[in-house]
């Protein structure tokens, strides 16, 4: 069959999108060709508000049929945070015919360049683009994050970071030229000369395995890396959280097939309840490359096992903010609370340790004693979260039962600063809604570091009292060291502790955020500029996004000819 979308119409589409991300992650500027505001769609064929929803509510107890080979049964399952169940289907593959299917199409991907590949992936992400409303749902309904949030960060930020990895493969490709003519001098006889030929070959199929909490987020580097770089993918969902990859992977086959090549490239592995299908997939010979977000104990057992295979991780960390002083106490307090409060602290950049000197800090009010600052901190949570309808706006849902019983065992641990409340949420009364606890503990009591050096998943945070900004530091250190960090945050008029925390980050390799009092979050980063992660400590085995995390999903192959 023709190919209803040719390389040349693709290029012609998209290829100044690929330059302006080119020069984007150059000069690491604000840049973004995806709109972050709900109104800013409904033309140019992207669906409006309402479209959305009314798409989103058509998915509702269907089967989604992705026409992939080796479908032996259909799965699903997956109820919502907020009380739903969606009742999708989606194909339970037979690995044994899917895989092998998956193989046949990489020559001709292989074959058709690092831009063509590169347009391909960009005409995928635009059509996800344009179905960002409906995309919104599926991941606030898988997820638990409130509709904004699941808006944007499922939504435009997934896209960019998508689009971001696309521009990484393509830079590390083209890096090598296509050809070159090699002439040695050999003095009076004729010199050598060879005729050279450079090709980006992909290592195999690369496997994503998603997360509950962020599924497109952390889901569109990988695959659209390995995908970029000439791999085929193939996408393994959370059980909790399949619908939005799934329909990722539905318009990834579509935009394939139209472009004249092998759907199959890009293909979903759905499971059974309990079936445990990631470690099974992430063994076989076949798989070449592994994304995966979660947990420490999974990540470390494919770092372990999954030899044959480049595995990139993302895993737990221990976030620590340092609270030495600061010149803008009101703005440091506000910021610290919406950043323990956005998405229930469901974000592997959530601040957990707060670092604070037992005889207090230095502020534009004056001293604050230890006490003074966890009680203020408390009081900006409450009143950031005051009002029922912004709590739920900026909570959304506990995402598992896991993350409720941390939060509710984690009052016990010490004195409570803030007690966690529950929330009703109107729209959704099967919502579990909960807002933060704040625990005081002491940095020297080897009991409670037993708490805060171990990662509290959620809504929970610990003011930890520590003998002076030097232990403060040096605590930090430790935690990096021996935990990783995903964030590290500090607040710091002092030039000497400000130069002790940049020093510690950058030895142990943590992206640092220092004195944030307006409208940036320690747990945010922006694609483009922001590194996610740095590879450097156990938190992390590769940064979001980064030469490294594309340039080692492909090879160069050399062919050499007398020329």
């Amino acid at each position: 069959m023709a190919a209803e979308l040719t390389a040349h119409e693709l290029i012609a589409k998209h290829r100044p999108t690929l330059d302006q991300a080119l020069e984007a992650i150059r000069t690491r500027a604000y840049w973004s060709p995806h709109p972050e505001h709900p109104k800013a769609y409904g033309e140019h064929g992207s669906l409006d508000a309402a479209a959305g929803k009314a798409a989103f509510d058509a998915l509702l107890g269907t089967r989604i049929d992705l026409g992939q080979p080796g479908t032996d049964d259909w799965v699903g399952g997956e109820v919502s945070p907020y009380g739903i169940e969606l009742g999708v289907t989606y194909p339970h593959a037979d690995v044994d015919v899917l895989l092998p299917a998956m193989k046949a199409g990489q020559r001709a991907w292989r074959d058709a360049g690092a831009e063509t590949r590169a347009v391909v992936c960009l005409e995928i992400l635009k059509r996800i683009s344009d179905r960002t409303h409906e995309f919104a749902h599926a991941v606030m309904h898988t997820s638990g994050q409130a509709f904004m949030m699941a808006f944007q960060a499922g939504g435009p930020h997934a896209q960019d970071r998508g689009l971001e990895a696309v521009a990484y493969a393509y830079v590390e490709q083209v890096r090598t030229p296509e050809t070159a003519e090699w002439t040695k001098p050999q003095g009076k006889r004729d010199p050598l000369a060879l005729t050279k030929q450079f090709t980006p070959v992909p290592r195999g199929i690369g496997l994503v395995i998603g997360c509950n909490t962020f599924p497109t987020w952390n889901g569109y580097p990988g695959l659209f890396a390995s995908l970029a770089t000439g791999n085929a993918v193939l996408v393994k969902p959370h059980p909790r959280a399949v619908l939005p990859l799934a329909l990722t992977v539905q318009v990834a086959r579509q935009v394939l097939t139209e472009a004249g090549f092998d759907p199959n490239l890009v293909a979903l592995a759905a499971e059974h309840p309990g079936e445990g299908i990631a470690k099974t997939l992430a063994t076989r010979p076949e798989i070449r490359i592994i994304d995966y977000t979660g947990s420490t104990s999974f990540g470390d057992w494919l770092e372990d096992n999954a030899r044959q295979a480049q595995v990139y991780t993302e895993k737990a960390g221990v976030n620590t903010v340092v609270v030495e002083s600061t010149d803008n106490y009101k703005g440091m307090l506000s910021n610290l609370a919406f950043s323990l409060s956005l998405y229930s602290g469901q974000m592997c950049t959530t601040p957990q340790n707060l670092l604070i000197p037992r005889d207090g800090i230095r502020t534009d009010e004056g001293p604050k004693t230890f006490d003074e600052v966890t009680t203020d901190l408390a009081r900006a949570v409450d009143g950031l979260l005051g009002d029922d309808a912004r709590a739920n706006a900026l909570l959304g849902a506990i995402v598992n039962p896991d993350v409720k019983a941390r939060l509710e065992a984690a009052a016990g641990l010490g004195e409570v600063a803030l007690a966690s409340r529950e929330i009703s949420n109107p729209e959704f009364p099967g919502a579990v809604v909960r807002t933060p606890v704040i625990v005081k503990l002491d940095g020297a009591k080897p009991d409670d570091e037993a708490a805060y050096m171990s990662e509290c998943f959620g809504p929970v945070s610990f003011a930890v009292a520590v003998d002076s900004a030097a232990d403060a530091v040096e605590l930090l250190r430790r935690t990096v060291r021996d935990k990783g960090a995903m964030t590290v945050g500090a607040y710091t008029t002092d030039q000497d502790v400000t130069q002790a925390v940049e020093e510690v980050c950058l030895e142990e390799a943590a992206q640092l955020s220092l004195n944030l009092i307006g409208g940036v979050y320690v747990n945010q980063t922006a694609a483009f500029s922001d590194f996610h992660g740095s590879g450097g400590n156990p938190a992390a085995n590769a940064a979001l996004t980064d030469g490294a995390f594309v340039a080692n999903r492909f090879r160069v192959v050399e062919v050499r000819r007398e020329a």
